[in-house]
C-alpha cells in the first residue's frame, strides 16, 4: 500500500497541474480508498468563483467516477504556498462524506516539510448526517 509521504508526493504532483489564474494559489490532493486504489487531483477555478472546484473534490469525483465504492481512509492535500494547507469547509464534508463512517486521515506537509497527520473528526467534528 501507498505511504503517507508517497500520497503527499503524488499531491505536490498533482499541484502542478493546477488551473488558477485567478488566485495563483495552487492546491494538489491525493486520495486513498481502503481498496488501495489512489486518485489525484487538483484545483481548477473559474472566473464565476462558486464554479471554482477544490482539489480534494476534484481527487474524490475520479475516485467516483472510476468506480470507487469502499471507504477513502486517507487523503493527502498539498499547496506549494501554504504549509499545512487544510481543506475548506465544503471538502472536509466530502471527505466525511467519502469516509462511510471511517476516520480518515488527512496528512499535510508541515513547515519541516514533514507529513503530519489529523483526523477528518477531529477537524470537522459535527459534520452534516441525514438522520
Amino acid at each position: 500500500m501507498i505511504s503517507d509521504k508517497e500520497l503527499l508526493e503524488k499531491a505536490k504532483e498533482a499541484a502542478q497541474n493546477s488551473y488558477c489564474p485567478y488566485s495563483k494559489f495552487s492546491v494538489g490532493a491525493c486520495a486513498l480508498f481502503e481498496s488501495g486504489n489512489y486518485y489525484s487531483g487538483c484545483n481548477i477555478e473559474n472566473s464565476s468563483y462558486g464554479l471554482t472546484l477544490c482539489a480534494e473534490r476534484n481527487a474524490i469525483s475520479n475516485a467516483v467516477a472510476n468506480g470507487e465504492k469502499t471507504k477513502l481512509i486517507k487523503i493527502a492535500i498539498y499547496s506549494p504556498k501554504s504549509k499545512k494547507c487544510f481543506p475548506c469547509g465544503a471538502c472536509r464534508q466530502w471527505i466525511q462524506e467519502f469516509s462511510q463512517g471511517y476516520d480518515t486521515q488527512i496528512i499535510l506537509e508541515d513547515e519541516d516539510l514533514k507529513a503530519i497527520l489529523y483526523h477528518i473528526n477531529d477537524i470537522f467534528p459535527y459534520s452534516f448526517k441525514l438522520i
